[in-house]
């Protein structure tokens, strides 16, 4: 079926007022969307249990429930529907937290008829233009050419890295190293109309600092000893095209202030040069620190920080997305086996499971790394586990963990099992509600069980 046939899209309007209700109403059908309509939160809320839109668009204030309640109920129901939050109120604050929790968009009111027109269009075509390219992705997960994995949490990704790529607005990656913040970035890169322009990647824990701001800058002839020449620097080679400032948190004081206006009015000046040069890039950043606790601690300014952290992406560590563990490992195999001619043409189940016993502390780097040294060594098309290349000492931690899980010495008399599951039960459910922020919906697609259920396992345990 052809979704951008006219006609074919279904959009829920969703607000308190009557006359801005029926504005939207004789907007919208006359291009020929199937328009529904909900004047309150609690009927938006029952009308998307009961059916599947297109698109919501829905006020921020409503009465009863929040535009926010509305986009997080949507999002539960089908994490591809498109929602455009619509507000007379809206704040930087209330945009940032929207796009967070997935909007495709935050109009504030009064709007330019024309201009929302194009914003429904673009949002609903990218929409489709994604689900085509998710059907491609197939049983590999495959997605933005080198990101791999279908976890809820990547899923969530995948569509923060569709909605932010197709504006300016500042990025930071966090996550441990080795999860994959480059590819991310890339993919951001890739999605967005400057795809055709540099990426420029920046190592700021590589570069030593007294070449960091030329570098970064470039410099005028003479302005140091060695300046023989006039120099670009990294922001004008990124000119209409992207630079990813990896490792920001490694940054001296003295570059951050510097780096400052730069990332603020995208304006600077060569080590040397009295000439504003201004550029037109992207910036996205990425981090292994909790750069919160290095501007409480006096060691990342704040103002910095809250301009390049205007949309977070928080990339889970691999033993935080087992499920992908198995997609990763045929990628990787298959990348090697091409490479290296040789034909390996599965991974055994058993091989799977021993790396889903291990935790990665070098995620998903680490697991690369020992994919590519077992394809080199194997003398076989199937890789077993005693083709893996692990080493003794992660061998004998896996090992170690299986006899701590299940191995017991003894069953003391007495012991209450009902209270052990509990406990296991119940910092499970912690854990889960602190990797996602407090957001028990999300917490839920996290532990692959439904929200009915852990409500009731929260309340059960009596857990706040």
């Amino acid at each position: 079926m052809n979704y951008l046939e006219t006609g074919s899209q279904s959009i829920l309007v969703v607000d308190d007022e009557l006359s801005m209700r029926e504005f939207l109403q004789i907007m919208l059908e006359k291009e020929d969307y199937k328009v529904t309509l909900a004047e309150n939160g609690r009927k938006a809320v029952s009308l998307i249990d009961r059916k599947d839109f297109d698109l919501v668009l829905s006020d921020i204030r409503l009465g009863d429930l929040t535009g926010l309640d509305i986009l997080r109920a949507a999002k539960k129901k089908n994490r591809k529907v498109v929602v455009i939050m619509i507000s007379a109120y809206a704040t930087t604050e209330t945009a940032v937290e929207a796009m967070n929790e997935g909007a495709y968009d935050f109009v504030p009111k009064p709007f330019d008829n024309a201009e929302l027109l194009s914003t429904i269009s673009h949002a609903l075509k990218l929409k489709f233009k994604v689900a085509a390219v998710d059907e491609s992705a197939g049983e590999t997960g495959l997605y933005f050419k080198r990101i791999v994995g279908s976890s809820p949490r990547m899923m969530h990704i995948y569509e923060l890295i569709k909605q932010v790529a197709l504006s300016k607005i500042n990025v930071l990656i966090t996550g441990e190293s080795g999860t994959g913040k480059e590819a991310i970035a890339r993919a951001i890169h890739e999605q967005s109309k400057r795809e055709g322009n540099a990426f420029v990647v920046v190592n700021c824990g590589g570069i030593p600092e007294a070449l960091m701001e030329s570098e970064l800058f470039g410099h005028k002839k003479g302005s140091f000893t060695g300046a023989a020449n006039d120099k670009k620097g990294l922001f004008e080679e990124a000119h209409q095209g992207t630079i990813f400032l990896d490792e920001i948190g490694e940054l001296s004081h003295g570059l951050q202030v510097k780096l400052l206006r730069a990332v603020q009015e995208r304006i600077f000046k060569r080590v040397g040069g009295l000439k504003d040069i201004e550029v037109d890039i992207r910036i996205i950043s990425a981090t292994n620190k909790n750069l919160e606790k290095e501007v409480i601690d006096g060691r990342f300014r704040e103002d910095l920080f809250y301009r390049l952290n205007v949309i977070e992406i928080k990339v889970p560590a691999l033993r935080e997305r087992k499920g992908d563990i198995r997609a990763l490992a045929q990628f990787f195999f298959e990348k090697y086996s091409k490479e290296m001619g040789k034909v390996i043409t599965k991974v055994s189940s058993y091989a799977i499971d021993m790396l889903n016993k291990y935790d990665f502390p070098g995620n998903v780097r680490e697991l690369e790394n020992i994919i590519e040294r077992s394809v080199a060594l194997s003398t076989t098309n199937i890789i077993l586990p005693e083709s893996l290349s692990i080493s003794i000492h992660k061998r004998r931690w896996i090992e170690g963990m299986e006899k701590k899980r299940f191995d017991l010495e003894e069953v003391i008399k007495g012991v209450s099992l009902d209270k052990i599951l509990e406990e296991i039960e119940s910092a499970y459910l912690k854990k889960a509600i602190d990797c996602c922020n407090g957001n028990k919906s999300k917490a839920a697609e996290l532990l692959d069980v439904s929200f009915r259920s852990m409500r009731y396992r929260l309340s059960k345990l009596n857990i706040s």
